[in-house]
């Protein structure tokens, strides 16, 4: 039996990186087709409504592009038609030229989030449909308070929306309506054929013509993974279909088997890879040594039990934890440098006083905050700040702590 390659923890690190897009500069114009082609690199951009500092989808952008504004994503979704809005794992920013292949996520969301939306929503929103659908067509682009007006509000979670909204939110997700803009953090629908443009809606791809896509563009984008992990990648196919693509990939010597070294020194984990990996290791460059504060939605870290394996980071978002049970804090952002997980960090943007407030920063053990360090650090904070829209940053005293046990 041929020995399978082995890939350093240091190697791993540094490819793993390199295809999320945090292994090279920050330079660039972050706007029209250079934003887009950032996008479609990393394969998604996950879209939260959290805005402690900023909301999650500009954070993903400007810790790749530093000349990266808010204002820069908006018009790439409603004017350019160059991406589109959907769902990966969760709701995300997707290249425009992927839709054909979310046909398949279309028709599978149709029948599971039938069943179980009845389960939970208790009403016929089912009979909404069509009403929803012809006040798009005669009034136009609408958002959720315009459907429904007479239906009974709540002010519940998502499992209390009134019927004409889960009847919209359905539309959706099953691919009859598309997102043509934001207002605020709202989203409004339109009809898909009046978003998405008309040589890609009439794009077709069969099931196993989008089963090897997702594949092998997941895997592109992870640099190496297991079955489950391509599967999770975009959340479009199966674990069982992405099993059967890798052993046929495998057999065709499209992939090979690789052993990837754990950051604990814990024995290697067996993974996929292409297979011209040795060439994609020897071009890879050792990144900036620049910082960089990234969000809890960073696609390199959307998998916290590979960040752990990878960079020895056990990092968790404590929005959902009491607050008497916070290790760190509410929402605390991941700090890299070059291909090392150095810390976390405690920060709010105060909007009325135009104020980045930092209240603690954590580095992981073994990181040393010499001068150099800080400074990086202190300028990672200054791009933050502008990113924010904050004219200057206040730090709360002895904001500098030392790591954490456990």
């Amino acid at each position: 039996m041929t020995a399978r390659f082995r890939i350093p923890n240091d190697q791993a690190r540094l490819l793993f990186l390199d295809r999320h897009g945090l292994a090279t500069n920050t330079g660039g114009p972050a706007r029209g087709a250079d934003l887009a082609g950032v996008i479609r690199a990393l394969g998604f951009v996950q879209i939260d409504s959290i805005n402690t500092v900023e909301r999650a989808h500009h954070m993903i952008l400007s810790s790749r592009r530093q000349r990266y504004r808010s204002a820069n994503l908006a018009p790439l979704l409603e004017r350019d038609r160059q991406v589109f809005e959907h769902w990966t794992h969760d709701a995300s920013i997707i290249p425009m030229e992927f839709f054909p292949h979310w046909r398949l996520r279309f028709r599978r969301d149709a029948e599971r989030l039938r069943q179980r939306w009845k389960n939970w929503q208790r009403h016929g929103f089912e009979e909404k449909f069509d009403t929803v659908l012809a006040q798009i067509a005669k009034h136009g682009p609408c958002c959720s308070a315009d459907v429904g007006k007479d239906e009974k509000r709540s002010k519940g979670g998502w499992w209390d929306w009134h019927p004409s909204k889960t009847a919209l939110e359905y539309l959706w997700r099953t691919g009859q309506i598309a997102v043509t803009r934001r207002e605020g953090f709202r989203k409004v629908y339109d009809l898909t054929e009046n978003v998405i443009p008309a040589a890609t809606l009439a794009t077709r791809f069969g099931e196993d013509q989008t089963i090897d896509w997702a594949c092998r563009a997941a895997l592109e984008r992870l640099g190496f993974g297991t079955a489950g992990e391509i599967a999770a990648f975009w959340d479009l196919v199966t674990p069982a279909e992405a099993s059967r693509w890798c052993a046929r990939a495998l057999a065709a010597g499209q992939i090979e088997e690789v052993e990837v070294g754990m950051a604990n020194g814990s024995p290697p984990r067996a993974s996929f890879a292409l297979a011209d990996l040795p060439a994609q290791l020897d071009k890879l460059t050792e990144p900036p040594a620049r910082i960089r504060i990234l969000s809890p939605f960073d696609p390199a870290l959307r998998d916290r039990r590979r960040a752990l394996r990878l960079f020895g980071f056990d990092y968790r978002i404590e929005v959902f934890v009491p607050q008497a049970r916070r290790k760190y804090g509410y929402y605390v952002f991941p700090v890299i440098e070059g291909t090392r997980m150095i810390g976390r960090i405690d920060m709010k943007s105060r909007r009325d006083s135009e104020t980045l407030h930092v209240r603690a920063f954590w580095p992981e053990r073994g990181i040393a905050l010499g001068k150099g360090r800080q400074a990086r650090l202190m300028a990672a904070l200054e791009r933050t700040a502008r990113l924010s829209g904050a004219a200057e940053i206040a730090f709360q005293k002895d904001w500098l702590r030392p790591p954490m046990d456990g």
